[in-house]
Formats: C-alpha cells, sequence, structure tokens
C-alpha cells in the first residue's frame, strides 16, 4: 500500500488523522464540561468559554493552513470541521444529560483529560512549527495567552 501512495501521501495522511484525533481529544471533554456547566447551574462558565474559544481559533486557523498546504481542498477540511463541530454539539448533549444521571460527576476528570489533550496537541503539533515560522515571540505569546486563562479562571 504504501508503494500506491508514497511517503507524501502518507505524510499527508497522517496530519489530517492527527489533526482530526487532537481536535477531537481536546474538543470532547471541552465540551463535556460545557455540558455539565449548563446543567448544574444554567450559566456557562465565561472565563472557561474564552479559554476554550481562544485556545481553539488558532489551533482551527493553523490547522486549516496546513492541512491545505498538504494539498487537501478546502471543501475536505471544512467537512472535517463541521464532523468535529457535530461531536462537539453532541458531546456537549451528553455532558448536560450525564450531570443528571451521575450527581457525583463533576467533571473534574474531563477537564484534567482536555488539559492534557490541549498540551499534548501544542507540544507535538502547534509550538514546533509555531517556533519555526513565528521566532522569539511564540514563547512569550505562549506565557501571555496561558496567563490570561489562568486570570479569567482567578477572577470567575
Amino acid at each position: 500500500m504504501l508503494s500506491a501512495i508514497g511517503w507524501g501521501g502518507l505524510a499527508a495522511a497522517s496530519l489530517l488523522i492527527g489533526y482530526f484525533i487532537g481536535t477531537l481529544l481536546d474538543n470532547i471533554p471541552e465540551s463535556l464540561i460545557l455540558g455539565m456547566g449548563l446543567a448544574s447551574g444554567g450559566a456557562v462558565n465565561i472565563a472557561f468559554l474564552t479559554a476554550v474559544f481562544i485556545s481553539n481559533l488558532p489551533e482551527g486557523a493553523a490547522g486549516s493552513i496546513n492541512l491545505e498546504a498538504a494539498g487537501y481542498t478546502r471543501q475536505r477540511i471544512f467537512w472535517m470541521w463541521v464532523i468535529l463541530i457535530l461531536v462537539s454539539t453532541a458531546s456537549a448533549g451528553l455532558g448536560y444529560i450525564a450531570i443528571s444521571w451521575i450527581p457525583a460527576f463533576d467533571g473534574l476528570f474531563a477537564q484534567a483529560f482536555a488539559a492534557g489533550a490541549m498540551l499534548t496537541m501544542l507540544a507535538d503539533a502547534m509550538m514546533p512549527e509555531a517556533f519555526e515560522h513565528g521566532g522569539g515571540l511564540v514563547g512569550l505569546f505562549t506565557v501571555l495567552g496561558f496567563l490570561a486563562g489562568a486570570i479569567l479562571s482567578v477572577l470567575a
């Protein structure tokens, strides 16, 4: 099979699968937490929602740019994101329902899993490329982003 697609095709396929699985592992716990927040108090934690948005926006943009550079069509990239949005929406619904099924489930495990998935995605895919293309300021903006998330969490 490798001879039919070549190393370049294998690398491009791995890139798509890597972004898809990495984003999926990041989005599912985040969505579960959002759903649980709605079910338990009726309001979404603004700090958490802001942190999710701030982290997912560059992640999605960078992933899309890299996939397009690897030869994927915009249509294929679009449908990958649509599938991820649908899975995330279903996960939020599951989080909403799970809190009534399991009252003691407070979401700490899901938060820890989401944080680990996000750090893995950053360390494996995002940061090396960011340093390659962005230079030394990448570290500063990474710390500022983390600081903004920490401040929002403390203020909430």
